[in-house]
């Protein structure tokens, strides 16, 4: 294991965060005096993040918490290109209005994380529409594009998977290398930035960027990947039965994403708190050392703390005594996700599958009536088999609602409106 002297890298590298280092030495270096500029990129392919960018984000927040100045990237402009990296099909194009729409929704994500305000150095958000969008083909083609061997393109494995799988890759998302390299390239001439971060599969991205930048501008340009997240049992992480999780609350309440920490897989708590949370080391290691029941004293820390970062203190609070309540006492609490129906509607009574679709227990109505006719839902703590069988003004009960309850741990309540 390296040992590094910069505070930036011996974080990263305790915490689980470093996969590849173009120049670690260098950067190290660089990092020890407090002069890196580092960036990540996010396009706007939805008006929120999920938790599969968590750890971008916090690596900006460390960076920042170091001293480093931190860029984050918006991709206004590379989104409407679609970044083929993972993907077997092209991704779906977006108006300007709708990527619009989604970068002022991204932006709300990072608040809970980064310092735009204050310190001598707050992070700063930049847009990469603002040269992308004003490049012009013939010149571009000839100051970037000639510096880019389709041989050595063809190996990348954002090119090479879609190939190798017999999946179309289109020329405008072949292009997508070059602006992502351009990037690099620009945010080190307009705002001294020398490191570029990201998952293990921009590798071949960030190595372009940092080769491009020392051919046209002589720069020295530093890379950084983190290793591809995912859980003991080899799920991509933030992928559930229920969808993405979401980090705009808008899209999933501060109790479910409170829950999603909760049920992590008891060998993956330790890693989690190392990534997810700003926890001391020392507090880490002893909750990761924890066994048997033990270790749910250590999920409760890091469903509190995760949430804490993104939702605030009191969010996760009212999550852990709802929690709490739910498992510990049986009873619903208020930050359960709800939905109303109208009273005249319960009183007459409504289906039970349905209330269990719409609550988002299940996809689809057919999926609700086979949960329920396998025994896999309850209502009021009390087993339903009939997918039929009306809920009606007499089952509210628990607080003056309806308490639905998928498998062991996921709950809604449906209130009378």
């Amino acid at each position: 294991m390296t040992s590094f002297r910069s505070d930036l890298l011996r974080i990263f590298q305790e915490r689980g965060f470093i996969h590849q280092i173009t120049d670690p030495e260098g950067l190290d270096a660089l990092a020890a005096e407090r002069k890196v500029v580092g960036y990540i990129g996010f396009d706007c392919t939805a008006d929120s993040l999920h938790i599969g960018s968590l750890v971008q984000i916090m690596m900006l927040r460390w960076l920042q918490q170091t001293g480093q100045q931190v860029i984050a990237l918006m991709g206004g402009g590379t989104t409407k290109v679609g970044d083929p990296s993972g993907r077997d099909e092209s991704r779906k194009l977006l108006t300007d209005e709708t990527i619009e729409a989604n970068l002022a929704g991204i932006r709300r994500n990072f608040a809970p994380f980064l310092d735009f305000a204050g310190g001598a150095k707050p992070a700063v958000m930049i847009n990469n529409a603002d040269w992308l969008d004003e490049l012009r083909y013939i010149p571009f083609l000839r100051d970037v594009g000639r510096h880019f061997s389709v041989n050595r393109m063809l190996t990348m494995d954002s090119v090479k998977l879609r190939l190798e799988r017999d999946q179309p890759l289109t020329f405008l998302e072949f292009n997508y290398m070059l602006l992502q390299s351009y990037d690099f390239v620009e945010l080190a001439k307009r705002h001294g930035c020398n490191l570029q971060m990201g998952g293990s599969d921009q590798w071949g991205n960030i190595v372009m960027g940092v080769e491009l930048g020392r051919r046209v501008a002589d720069a020295a340009l530093f890379g950084l990947t983190t290793p591809l997240i995912t859980t003991s049992s080899g799920q991509k992480m933030g992928k559930t039965a229920a969808g993405a999780i979401w980090l705009g609350e808008h899209r999933l309440p501060a109790y479910d994403y409170f829950q999603f920490w909760r049920n992590t897989e008891d060998a993956d708590v330790g890693r989690f708190l190392k990534l997810f949370t700003d926890m001391p080391m020392d507090e880490v290691r002893r909750l990761e050392a924890l066994a048997g029941a033990e270790i749910n004293e250590a999920k409760k820390l890091l469903a509190f703390e995760a949430t804490r970062l993104l939702h605030g203190a009191a969010a996760a609070t009212s999550a852990a005594e709802t929690a709490r309540k739910v498992f510990e006492q049986g009873v619903a609490g208020g930050d359960l996700p709800t939905i109303e129906r109208p009273r005249d509607a319960l009183a007459a009574g409504i289906p039970l599958y349905r209330l269990v679709a719409e609550a988002g227990l299940a996809k689809s109505n057919g999926e609700a009536r086979r949960l329920v006719e396998q025994g896999g839902i309850r209502v009021n703590d009390a087993a339903a088999g009939d997918p039929n069988r009306a809920v009606t003004l007499a089952d509210c009960i628990s607080d003056g609602a309806v308490k639905l309850t998928a498998g062991r741990k996921r709950h809604a309540l449906v209130r009378p409106g």
